[in-house]
């Protein structure tokens, strides 16, 4: 098992966690937000707390000082957008960050062009890495708001209108017909969520259809895959079964799996704080 840790960069830091929630900037703003898993004591004082320009109570943010809709952050060359969503969410995971370097140097080590799917694609930052760096993408989402989100991103990120390809659509029936075309894909990253719903309403349960989400993915690598991704997020699951999964699925492929948690290390005291699980497989 292989544990990621992001550290703080310029645009973002967890300051501290504790009591439930974490307390976390984004470029100079400071949010705090809930965390159920957060079940132990701050490192930082009160005052430290204190100076959150919102906060996420009952369901709603609450701010204590104006702020915009919406905010440009950086990591290295890429630029995103950061948002206040209903769902205490900011569009911006940024314990991935150690997944979009793994991602751009996969990708920018190979003179050809690999083609690159990313499914469950959100507000598309993997997306914009794997094509900064050479990769020609297609970013597979259920959610309008979200590809239009991710559209931005690639935009700020100044790449060309085209340098994505963008696929509102369920996941399941997108990959059904690229089967069918015999499709085929040198890399796939994906972020299945646990429960979702399609733009038809089609719905998702990562228990019950991850084995055909999976037996589908295999069927679209190229006969020389570069590299296979996946991310979990709120799963009652250890990082062992998507461990398993890869073992599964690359078997007869010649590369290097790892698996494990995704974690973001605190500015106070360097604590730990676990995110998510990942597995993944490269090339090699």
């Amino acid at each position: 098992m292989d544990n990621l840790v992001q550290k703080p960069f310029s645009d973002y830091e967890l300051i501290d966690s504790g009591n439930g929630m974490r307390l976390e900037r984004y470029g100079i703003y400071r949010i705090s937000r809930p965390d159920p898993q957060v079940l132990w004591e701050p490192h930082a004082p009160k005052s430290e707390w204190e100076k959150v320009n919102a906060t996420f109570h009952e369901g709603k943010w609450e701010y204590r000082t104006k702020m915009p809709a919406t905010w440009l952050l950086q990591y290295q060359d890429l630029k995103f957008y950061a948002r206040l969503t209903p769902f205490k969410h900011t569009g911006i995971f940024p314990e991935q960050t150690v997944m979009w370097d793994w991602i751009t140097q996969n990708i920018s080590q190979h003179i050809s062009k690999p083609k690159v799917l990313n499914l469950f694609g959100y507000t598309g930052i993997a997306s914009v890495a794997a094509a900064k760096a050479g990769g020609q993408v297609t970013h597979v989402d259920a959610s309008k708001p979200s590809i239009s989100w991710a559209h931005e991103n690639m935009t700020a990120s100044g790449l060309p209108p085209d340098a994505i390809r963008w696929i509102l659509d369920d996941v399941i029936k997108f990959l059904k017909r690229e089967v069918k075309r015999n499709k085929k894909y040198d890399a796939i990253i994906m972020d299945p969520p646990v429960y979702g719903h399609g733009p038809k309403g089609e719905s998702w349960d990562f228990f019950k259809q991850m084995p055909l989400l999976l037996s589908l993915t295999k069927s679209l690598f190229s006969d020389a895959p570069l590299f296979l991704l996946i991310n979990a997020y709120a799963i009652s699951a250890s990082s062992i079964m998507l461990g398993n999964i890869i073992e599964d699925l690359m078997k007869v492929k010649t590369g290097k799996a790892s698996y494990g948690e995704l974690t973001l290390e605190e500015s106070y005291g360097k604590r730990l704080l676990s995110t998510g699980i990942y597995g993944r497989w490269e090339r090699k």
